[in-house]
């Protein structure tokens, strides 16, 4: 069973970048991803690459601002954030699924979160 951890949350400002990392127990040939818990809302989908890295997929919202990678050599997946904005504050889960749609809609493994704060 594949465990995922994530780093690099924290509080920033509007304009701010931050990158988060996701790593992996082992080597996983899974999608990975991010999707995210705003406060109040429903966890929404913001990125997601497969095992290769030659395919990427990417919620509306955050399209041209963030960026996803994965290094297959470090089991890790990042999520690169720039131009942040008050409303990408949220929990960021790291997932990980067969697909990129398994990623965004039903991941099968979840890590426990790291909580942005972008303010204004």
């Amino acid at each position: 069973q594949v465990q995922l951890v994530e780093s690099g949350g924290g509080l920033v400002q509007a304009g701010d970048s931050l990158t988060l990392s996701c790593a992996a127990s082992q080597r996983t040939l899974y999608a990975m991803g991010w999707l995210r818990q705003p406060p109040g809302k429903e966890r929404e989908f913001v990125a997601a690459i497969t095992w290769s890295g030659d395919s990427t997929y990417y919620a509306d919202s955050v399209k041209g601002r963030f960026t996803i990678s994965r290094d297959n050599a470090k089991n890790t997946v990042y999520l690169q954030m720039n131009s942040l904005k008050p409303e990408d504050t949220a929990v960021y889960y790291c997932a990980a699924g067969p697909s990129l749609v398994a990623v965004s809609t039903t991941p099968g493994y979840w890590g426990q979160g790291t909580q942005v704060t972008v303010s204004s």
